[in-house]
């Protein structure tokens, strides 16, 4: 081991993937691997909803909104779903964190108008 031989088996996968761009060859890909850990159960999923629903009901509460509730942080999101139908995991994320206040609010104004029960 005299810095001469080639041949070295990497020890860590990094260094594999190291090895093998500085060789030319692009860097392994695990997109099974990686698409398999990303699919959950409905329950699963239907849990981290009702988790970020929650977070931003803590966020409006901190704001004044003291009287919303995850249901209708859903409701709300889920509204514009009803035409397109239900997006991807990041979409959905994406649109409970970034609700605003306003939105919701201009929902709830809207719902009323229309006869939802509240």
């Amino acid at each position: 081991m005299n810095g001469e031989d080639n041949d070295q088996v990497p020890h860590h996968p990094e260094d594999e993937a190291s090895a093998q761009i500085e060789e030319g060859e692009s860097a392994p890909h695990n997109t099974d691997k990686e698409e398999a850990e990303v699919a959950l159960s409905d329950f699963e999923l239907s849990e981290l909803i009702e988790n970020l629903c929650l977070s931003k009901v803590e966020e409006f509460v901190l704001l004044g909104y003291e009287h919303v509730t995850g249901k209708e942080i859903w409701d709300c999101v889920s509204d514009k779903y009803r035409k397109t139908g239900v997006p991807s995991l990041h979409q959905i994320v994406n649109d409970i964190l970034s609700l605003k206040s306003t939105q919701f609010m201009n929902w709830l104004t809207i719902s009323m108008y229309r006869g939802a029960q509240f």
